[in-house]
C-alpha cells in the first residue's frame, strides 16, 4: 500500500521558516523523482519544486527560488522542503507527489503565513 504522509505545516509569521517532511512507503522511493506542489485557496495546484531520484538535481518555481530548498534522504524514504523567509503568498496546502505513469499524492499539510 502506497503512502505519502506530509508533516511540518503550521502557522508562521512573515519572514519565518518551516520544514515540511514527506514520509514515503509502499514503493521504491529511491528510484523515483519527487515533487512538492501547493494549492492556495481559489487557485490551481502549482508545482513548487522537484528533485531527482538521487537528489543531485533540483528545480524551483521562480516565486520560491532562493527561499525554499528541496532535499531527500533515500535511506529514510523521506523528502523535505525547507522554507525560509516565508511570505503571506506562500499560504497554501502543500502536497508531496511521486510523479510517474501512476502518480502518488499525499494528503497535504496546511501552511499559513500571517501576522
Amino acid at each position: 500500500q502506497v503512502q505519502l504522509v506530509e508533516s511540518g505545516g503550521g502557522l508562521v509569521q512573515p519572514g519565518g521558516s518551516l520544514r515540511l517532511s514527506c514520509a514515503a512507503s509502499g514503493f521504491t522511493f529511491s528510484t523515483r523523482a519527487m515533487t512538492w506542489y501547493r494549492q492556495a485557496p481559489g487557485k490551481e495546484r502549482e508545482l513548487v519544486a522537484t528533485i531527482s531520484y538521487k537528489g543531485d538535481t533540483t528545480t524551483y518555481v521562480d516565486a520560491v527560488k532562493g527561499r525554499f530548498t528541496i532535499s531527500r534522504d533515500n535511506g529514510k524514504n523521506t523528502m523535505y522542503l525547507q522554507m525560509n523567509t516565508l511570505k503571506p503568498e506562500d499560504t497554501a496546502v502543500y502536497y508531496c507527489n511521486a510523479p510517474g505513469s501512476v502518480p502518488y499524492w499525499g494528503q497535504g499539510t496546511q501552511v499559513t503565513v500571517s501576522s
